[in-house]
């Protein structure tokens, strides 16, 4: 009776723990209690995440807080309350996403941050999901990954997450092709005017050639007007409707570009092209949408373009254009001053895609000194409107 009595009492202990608020679970494992305190100095926000319900919380531990607050930056950031609620937002995944439904295919789940002034996304800013191995990893802005250290604490709420580090707030698309070394393409947009409408669009997918890619067309890019420059970026833009990420692209599509013209989505091993060119670097989360990186500039007026059933590498759709002695539209272009995280070529659609492959090289890789300037700096300058 004695033991039959202090199982029960157990079961009882165990079930109470299940059911305490987000704040008192917090506050009760030894790897958040930081986050615990912390939050504690925003009240309002507190309280607000302790009446949610059917969420996941992606709680940074201890030493990925304070290492965090720690930097000049943070330090700074703890001084403004509103960039510290949509830090925490975008911590706080709608759903319950246990670590076992977390799988090698991609997930873009939406987050509780839907503030205007720091994010155009439909139904709130996502973190990619994704197995890699024996990890789960979130990707957020600039590729940064954060990885699960301790799983599934369940609370009144649904269900934590401790993580390794702070989620990275995406920042728009022109301080993001800066950090890229997408220089050539932020010059380009700064040439045509278009840098506050591509910033400002709501929902963006933005198929990104890289600088080699407007290199090698540079004697075409020579003798176009503003109009014709105009057309072509807006041909590697789709606003509106749902964001294309990596793993929603499915082969054979056809979308509507903000140009008007349309762009074909092939998957061919696995790998996406669009038109004939290849999507270098998938899903770089940015505030209103993503960018994919991509080798070749797409035509407008040359549309029929498709990899070959082999292809390794996009083809050029400009067959006449010859290489420019160096990179246009970067003169004056700042200097990338952080990096994205490597992973290399790869992406696929939600049923070929394996993840792991794609992104395995960057899961090792945490945000770390480079990452901490693009992690608060959102909270100042983000969207820069």
């Amino acid at each position: 009776m004695h033991f039959k009595h202090l199982a029960l009492t157990t079961l009882v202990g165990a079930a109470s723990a299940q059911t305490q608020n987000l704040n008192a679970t917090l506050a009760g494992n030894n790897n958040t209690s930081g986050l615990a305190a912390f939050l504690g100095q925003y009240s309002s926000l507190l309280q607000s995440l302790n009446s949610l319900s059917n969420i996941t919380v992606l709680a940074p531990s201890n030493q990925a807080l304070t290492a965090a607050l720690n930097s000049s930056v943070g330090q700074a950031l703890s001084k403004d309350p509103n960039a510290v609620q949509a830090l925490f937002q975008y911590h706080v995944l709608n759903g319950t996403h246990f670590a076992s439904s977390i799988t090698n295919i991609s997930s873009f789940i939406p987050s509780l941050l839907t503030d205007q002034s720091y994010t155009n996304v439909t139904g709130g800013q996502v973190v990619e999901a994704v197995k890699i191995g024996n990890q789960t990893a979130f990707f957020s802005g600039l590729l940064q990954n954060a990885t699960i250290s301790q799983t599934d604490l369940n609370f009144t709420g649904g269900v934590i997450h401790v993580i390794d580090n702070l989620l990275t707030l995406p920042l728009n698309v022109s301080d993001s092709a800066t950090a890229t070394n997408l220089t050539a393409l932020n010059g380009a947009l700064n040439a045509t005017s278009l840098t506050k409408t591509v910033n400002e669009a709501h929902d963006v997918t933005i198929f990104a050639p890289n600088n080699d890619a407007f290199q090698s067309i540079g004697s075409a890019l020579e003798n176009m007007t503003t109009n014709e420059l105009t057309g072509i970026l807006s041909y590697h833009v789709i606003s509106g409707g749902k964001v294309g990420y990596s793993s929603t692209l499915i082969n054979g599509t056809s979308l509507k570009t903000v140009q008007g013209g349309n762009i074909t989505i092939h998957i061919e091993n696995g790998t996406v092209f669009v038109n004939s060119a290849k999507v270098l670097t998938p899903d770089i989360l940015v505030a209103n949408g993503v960018i994919h990186i991509i080798d070749n500039v797409l035509n407008p007026n040359n549309t029929s373009v498709a990899p070959s059933s082999s292809a390794t590498a996009g083809s050029p759709a400009y067959t006449s254009a010859s290489k420019a002695s160096g990179v246009p539209f970067t003169s004056g272009q700042p200097t990338p001053t952080t990096t994205i995280n490597p992973t290399s070529a790869g992406a696929g659609p939600a049923s070929t895609r394996v993840s792991s492959s794609s992104k395995a090289a960057a899961v090792p890789m945490k945000t770390g000194a480079v990452g901490a300037a693009a992690l608060f700096g959102a909270g100042a300058v983000l969207l820069n409107y």
